[in-house]
């Protein structure tokens, strides 16, 4: 049986994975050491600002074309806020139950065993539960470089959509 790892591990291997992601799609990442503000990490890309809270898991719970997590109603609301500056996303990073399966060394790289999915929780309504509220996180939003460019795409239309009632 294999061992449930620490949310310390957890937490670590997400920031690896994001690490990695980010510096492969040229963006500059702050790693927040008190989740004050519901946010362990923050993108930027010439001036654009994306937060994110992550969240591993060994055991997902799958839903009908993808994932769903449990995340408590103070972190939702902080990232749901419109009065953010910055985008607030949910990512989901799932490793195998055996910790010692998820880094592989070989001769030529080591490989990360593990994928993860986002949401954007920007803007969304108000939790219907009083302690924790379901996110889907559909299986296409498979966080990748690329969706950290959609995640960007986001926060540049909220900044022109914000801006346009400044004289």
């Amino acid at each position: 049986m294999a061992a449930e790892a620490t949310s310390w591990q957890k937490e670590q291997v997400s920031r690896a994975y994001v690490h990695a992601l980010a510096t492969q799609g040229g963006y500059t990442l702050c790693d927040w050491n008190v989740d004050k503000d519901g946010v362990d990490v923050t993108l930027r890309s010439r001036g654009l600002m994306v937060d994110i809270q992550l969240k591993c898991t060994q055991s997902p719970r799958t839903v009908r074309s993808g994932y769903s997590f449990d995340l408590d109603i103070e972190t939702y609301d902080k990232l749901r806020d419109p009065e953010r500056s910055a985008p607030g996303h949910l990512a989901l990073l799932i490793v195998p139950p055996d910790i010692g399966r998820w880094v592989t060394h070989q001769s030529d790289s080591i490989v990360l065993a593990c994928h993860g999915y986002w949401a954007s929780l920007h803007g969304m309504g108000h939790a219907a539960g009083s302690s924790t509220t379901a996110i889907h996180l559909p299986e296409h939003q498979e966080l990748t470089v690329k969706a950290m460019g959609t995640m960007f795409d986001a926060a540049r239309r909220m900044t022109n959509s914000a801006g346009l009632g400044l004289n």
